[in-house]
């Protein structure tokens, strides 16, 4: 898979192969969702064990990059429903560039697109994906990245603060 490389506006530079970009720490584009229920609890989802990196680590609901030619919020909505097994209205709510290392040598640097939903239906994850999911309380998560950061993915630990902020400045729903 290629990965659309952009600069720090999000203008695309060219695409390279997703590992090589992940070596190099490459600032490429990608997404990140955020789903809640009507309860306003986040859904998490516990990435599956053969994951190529951050495997076994609890996160939001869906992350991913778009390809060469596909709209972010077209290929957001369609990993979704690949990697969670629904699919539901999302709305952008703020991009964020960040750079963090992550195990196996390999390093995230991404142009990130963030999205917000709301779902109380049922979920069928793809078991390739995710090993385990839940909803839980927007306190109880803030407590548990304070006491337990170890259990995160590193995205999630830079994107949780900001999606609160977000939640606070928007009044969700």
């Amino acid at each position: 898979m290629n990965l659309i490389l952009v600069n720090e506006k999000d203008e695309p530079t060219g695409t390279m192969e997703k590992m090589e970009v992940h070596q190099k720490a490459l600032l490429h584009r990608a997404f990140s969702i955020f789903i809640f229920n009507s309860k306003g609890d986040m859904l998490l989802h516990r990435r599956a064990f053969n994951k190529y990196h951050s495997a076994g680590l609890w996160t939001n609901a869906c992350c991913s990059h778009p390809i060469d030619g596909q709209e972010t919020i077209t290929a957001a909505t369609k990993r979704l429903q690949e990697e969670m097994g629904f699919t539901v209205s999302l709305q952008k709510a703020f991009d964020f560039t960040y750079k963090a290392a992550l195990d196996n040598g390999l390093t995230e640097h991404e142009y990130d697109h963030v999205f917000i939903g709301y779902y109380d239906g049922e979920i069928h994850p793809d078991k390739e994906e995710v090993q385990d999911f839940c909803f839980v309380n927007m306190s109880a998560i803030q407590i548990s990245i304070q006491t337990h950061p170890q259990k995160y993915t590193e995205w999630f630990k830079i994107a949780f603060p900001k999606v609160e902020e977000y939640l606070a400045l928007h009044a969700a729903r």
